[in-house]
């Protein structure tokens, strides 16, 4: 079996910025890949997933196999996969995007049933389905740059955003089109507010405060760097991705942080099985863990790890209910409706 030269993997480790975790190593468990492995020689990764680059550097340093990383958004994802696999032309031996993705897949019979080791101290919801494993959370919270807004001034709780005074000062995904704004938004309905009453006046304060649109939550953080707005209604992870901009996260009175889970399978008709585990191993171990988590900003579910953001590690991020496409639709029409008449 191949085992990894330290010095070789430590030279690769700095170029990745893994260097940074204390001189933590990937246990050998991942260098000793299987013959089948390493005859197959590496492993294709479809993922919705961004910024992974120095994951993949580590798994190839780890285990000698080579890792191919192919990003598809979120609106090609689906058709991309489902129409290579009836074809049989699947490149892919690997997917990963958010779990209402790959629950799709799962219902055209695309993925297969593993379960990883690494898995070990997870959540036991993160494991249940044998045929995709959650490894992390799509957290949202709302986002402030600490140099136009004192965090003393800024709002303390979600029922803050419908403050009148933050009228057309916040930049948010539109709620009409926009997947994961609206599995948020009912998430808040279902786990936050106390009554749907409560949570429907919320929605339209904030829709009477005229936020501005943009198409993802990729784009929320640039008009609070620029001082154009004060709030975005983002991910915590942009304060580790948009350093050294000076940003800030709420709610900060004990409300919990909500989500769509993050996923990851193995194809159904993988073209390269073992090595397709063998990523599944590594991707899902607490060292590849701990990259997404300290350079990406993810907020991931293997045990103890968090990302470098003050305070993150002392509040509660839950996982919001996969919504269905009806549900889907029937609240972006509903709440179209809402922000548009504001």
């Amino acid at each position: 079996m191949h085992a990894l030269d330290r010095r070789e993997f430590l030279k690769l480790a700095g170029v990745a910025g893994l260097t940074g975790l204390g001189g933590a190593l990937p246990q050998m468990a991942w260098a000793q890949v299987s013959a089948q492995a390493k005859a197959e020689g590496k492993v294709v990764f479809y993922a919705n997933i961004t910024a992974v680059e120095s994951v993949m550097k580590a798994f190839d340093a780890a285990t000698g196999l080579q890792g191919q990383y192919t990003r598809i958004s979120s609106s090609k994802f689906i058709p991309t996969i489902v129409t290579e696999h009836n074809a049989g032309k699947l490149l892919a031996d690997v997917v990963q995007a958010p779990r209402p993705m790959l629950n799709l897949l799962e219902e055209n019979n695309i993925l297969a049933a593993y379960q990883s080791p690494s898995t070990k101290g997870y959540p036991d919801w993160a494991i249940e389905d044998p045929r995709q494993t959650l490894f992390g959370i799509e957290y949202v919270s709302y986002l402030f740059n600490t140099q136009h807004l004192k965090p003393a001034d800024a709002p303390q709780r979600y029922e803050d955003l419908a403050d009148p005074k933050w009228k057309g000062q916040i930049v948010m995904a539109n709620p009409a089109n926009h997947s994961s704004t609206i599995s948020w938004l009912v998430g808040l309905k279902e786990q936050v507010f106390k009554s749907e009453s409560d949570w429907m006046a919320f929605v339209k304060g904030l829709a009477a405060n005229q936020p501005m649109f943009v198409a993802s939550f990729g784009p929320t953080p640039a008009p609070i760097e620029s001082g154009e707005k004060r709030i975005a209604i983002s991910m915590p992870k942009y304060i580790v991705t948009k350093a050294p901009a000076p940003l800030a996260w709420g709610p900060r009175g004990g409300q919990p942080l909500l989500g769509t889970p993050r996923a990851i399978a193995v194809t159904s008709k993988a073209p390269r099985p073992e090595a397709a585990h063998a990523f599944m191993d590594f991707w899902l171990s607490k060292e590849a863990m701990s990259l997404l988590a300290k350079q990406v900003g993810e907020y991931v579910l293997a045990p103890g790890v968090y990302p470098d953001i003050e305070g993150i590690n002392q509040v509660k991020v839950l996982p919001v209910r996969d919504l269905s496409d009806d549900e889907i639709e029937k609240w972006g029409r509903q709440f179209g409706q809402i922000f548009q008449a504001r």
